[in-house]
């Protein structure tokens, strides 16, 4: 079987664990990270083999009905991620001092925190991202030109999923705040991106890269 667990972008790992595993009962994970010295494939397929992840739709359902859990393995360069839905499963003894609830323990990575309120995902910038933006933007609040400011929040790196975007949005009106008692034209609404751009996680995006240079700023800076 043909299981695509490698995703080639923070965009496609956090759209994947959240809309495509947490959105649906994967509540239960161990996040990784593969040492420098070690092959990132030998790794991948111990672990799905150890966990027997690579399995199709019909035997995923069939051991639903036995009772068994669900696992999926996702990766995006040497981070990894093990989820698992409710029920019995090797994983839960294996794992037991590093499994956590994303009900109880939000998924943080590359910046985002994932988790599950009110019957739904939720994915919103953790504290440090969104601390380390709200003082870069009002930083630059006086400092930059309108047009350049405006420019820069279209280019938010983050995907603005709806906490994320009330999030900048926050930020958004706290730099107009600034910019208002300092008599500067205000950035306008239009500036912040509302809809989150919809990818093919396991696919390979030869157009990206500009995208790819941010994501590389973004690892070596965290």
């Amino acid at each position: 079987m043909n299981y695509r667990y490698l995703t080639h972008s923070i965009s496609g790992f956090i759209q994947q664990t959240a809309v495509c595993y947490v959105q649906r009962g994967y509540w239960f994970y161990v996040i990784g990270h593969i040492p420098n010295d070690k092959n990132p494939l030998e790794v991948d397929q111990k672990l799905l083999a150890q966990y027997q992840i690579a399995i199709s739709k019909f035997q995923r359902c069939r051991r639903k009905k036995e009772g068994i859990a669900s696992v999926q393995y996702i990766r995006y360069r040497n981070t990894f991620l093990l989820l698992a839905t409710e029920g019995n499963h090797p994983i839960f003894a294996e794992e037991k001092t590093a499994l956590r609830d994303v009900r109880t323990a939000p998924i943080r990575v590359f910046g985002y925190s994932i988790c599950w309120q009110n019957d739904r995902v939720l994915v919103r910038l953790d504290h440090r991202s969104f601390t380390k933006l709200q003082k870069e933007f009002l930083e630059l609040a006086l400092r930059l030109k309108l047009h350049t400011l405006a420019a820069r929040f279209w280019a938010i790196r983050f995907e603005p999923y709806r906490q994320v975007y009330h999030q900048i949005k926050s930020i958004w009106r706290s730099v107009n705040l600034k910019r208002k008692t300092a008599g500067l034209p205000l950035v306008p609404y239009s500036a912040l991106r509302h809809k989150r751009r919809i990818c093919r996680p396991f696919q390979k995006n030869v157009k990206a890269t500009s995208k790819r240079r941010d994501e590389e700023v973004f690892l070596m800076s965290t």
